[in-house]
């Protein structure tokens, strides 16, 4: 849903009408690449599994290590994203009403900020107790949220539309499909290619259905298929939502003049009213907890897996499980690291930002990585796939590396132009830290401890007959 996701500068968002469908192709090439190895490798952890087996018997360990360190940064780092963009939405309520706060609304004044920390902070201590309950409400969980994310979107598609309609109207076709806007100073040519921000944001993390996969029954044919329902869902609810948008929003003085740190919140209110706006901002609200709680189930399913193997610090303490198969201290891992990046919105919301918009990367840099490593290491594995691609396989890997790639490289790019100290983007920095401790750790790490020459070859062996079952 493009809601859940931050609100990058009007100007991407009216250059995604193109954009988004040509991510929509290019990631679903991508979802169906991770689908057919997923299908030949369902198991916990999935994508640096995947990175590792794609990598051949030789370079198994050295891929495996850094996709590893790649995956848990850009889903523990999620976690507190998703949280400070729920807190925004409960804050801008207070624009709504005209509310003073004192110091006034912004990230220059460290009581705003205090609010907004305090607020995330509640609302991931909540998100992980969802984590603790029993397995067996987890299914009534998940469903409870697809549920209101549901309602969030039809509310958007019908409920939205009529309010508009009796208030400010609607933008023009013409506006919609033709109009352009550039606010981040960059030439027309790249201010277009900044769109994909926005578009390859929205169809990120369909490989979680991989991190669960040992607790999913028949898993080689129902969470490669998870990924590509949910690469599907996302691309086509994405673009309608994307379209409606922009149907929707005010004109350019007004949208530049909302003030909220969620201009949604605001546009809610000029469209339904500021009691209409209140629902909308609770359904979203509750949609992006339950959002947020259900990629801790993958994001820890995932952190146990990498410590299981151990890979990363306190592994086995990460690694164990309790009575009833849950790996709990791998959800507490979560919180804590979650609790410790949204620390940083007190000194600087800047930093806060800068951390959590280079989440985002590893995981681009791991969808471009694998069919890389499938192409040039080991064309011809995976034999036992119910997902293959056949003729399609080399076409595919190619068109996944070359536009997770592009979208790469806008993700490390300046946002504004020209570049300044406040505007620099971090995220190439913090990406290249990341990368240098996952070598390290390859380095460090004894071969016989995990990944070994070995267990690659019995992985891939096995991956390879399509007569083994391994459900």
């Amino acid at each position: 849903m493009v809601k859940y996701l931050p609100v990058y500068p009007y100007s991407i968002l009216l250059f995604a009408r193109s954009s988004y469908i040509i991510t929509i192709v290019f990631m679903l090439m991508t979802a169906a690449v991770l689908a057919e190895i997923c299908s030949a490798l369902p198991l916990s952890g999935s994508i640096y599994i995947w990175a590792a087996e794609s990598a051949g018997p030789k370079y198994a360990r050295f891929f495996g290590f850094i996709v590893a360190w790649w995956s848990c940064t850009a889903w523990m780092t999620f976690t507190a994203s998703n949280c400070q963009t729920t807190a925004n939405y409960i804050v801008s309520q207070m624009a709504v009403w005209e509310v003073d706060f004192p110091g006034g609304v912004g990230n220059d004044n460290i009581k705003w900020r205090a609010l907004i920390w305090a607020i995330s902070e509640g609302l991931l201590i909540l998100s992980v107790a969802i984590n603790y309950l029993p397995p067996r409400m987890y299914s009534g969980i998940f469903k409870f949220g697809i549920a209101i994310m549901m309602l969030d979107f039809f509310l958007c598609v019908i409920w939205l539309p009529i309010g508009v309609s009796k208030t400010y109207g609607f933008r023009s076709a013409k506006d919609v499909f033709t109009m352009t806007y550039n606010g981040t100073g960059a030439s027309p040519g790249w201010n277009w290619i900044l769109s994909f921000l926005f578009t390859a944001g929205t169809l990120t993390g369909f490989d979680a259905s991989g991190h669960i996969a040992e607790e999913t029954k028949n898993a080689s044919i129902t969470a490669a298929r998870g990924i590509l329902t949910s690469a599907i869902a996302t691309g086509i609810l994405g673009f309608i939502t994307a379209i409606l948008f922009l149907f929707c929003t005010p004109d350019l003085d007004t949208v530049f003049a909302l003030d909220a740190p969620q201009p949604f919140v605001q546009i809610y209110a000029l469209a339904l009213g500021k009691g209409g706006s209140i629902f909308m901002t609770i359904i979203a609200v509750v949609g992006l907890i339950m959002n947020t709680s259900v990629a801790i189930v993958a994001s820890s399913r995932l952190v146990f897996a990498v410590a299981r193997d151990g890979v990363l610090p306190l592994s086995g303490w990460i690694g164990r499980v309790t009575s009833d198969g849950q790996p709990k201290n791998a959800v507490t891992v979560i919180y804590v690291f979650g609790a410790v990046i949204l620390c940083t919105i007190l000194p600087s919301q800047v930093a806060f930002t800068s951390l959590v918009s280079a989440g985002a990367i590893p995981t681009i840099a791991a969808y471009g990585l694998i069919p890389l490593l499938r192409f040039t290491m080991t064309p011809n594995h995976f034999q036992s796939s119910h997902f293959r691609l056949g003729r399609f396989a080399k076409p595919f890997y190619v068109c996944a590396v070359l536009f997770n790639g592009l979208v790469f490289s806008v993700m490390i790019s300046p946002f504004f132009f020209p570049v300044e100290a406040e505007s620099f983007n971090f995220a190439c920095v913090i990406f290249g830290s990341v990368t240098i401790f996952g070598i390290l750790s390859w380095y460090f790490t004894p071969e016989e401890k995990w990944l070994s020459r070995q267990q690659v070859m019995q992985a891939l062996h096995a991956a390879d007959q399509p007569e083994v079952t391994r459900d």
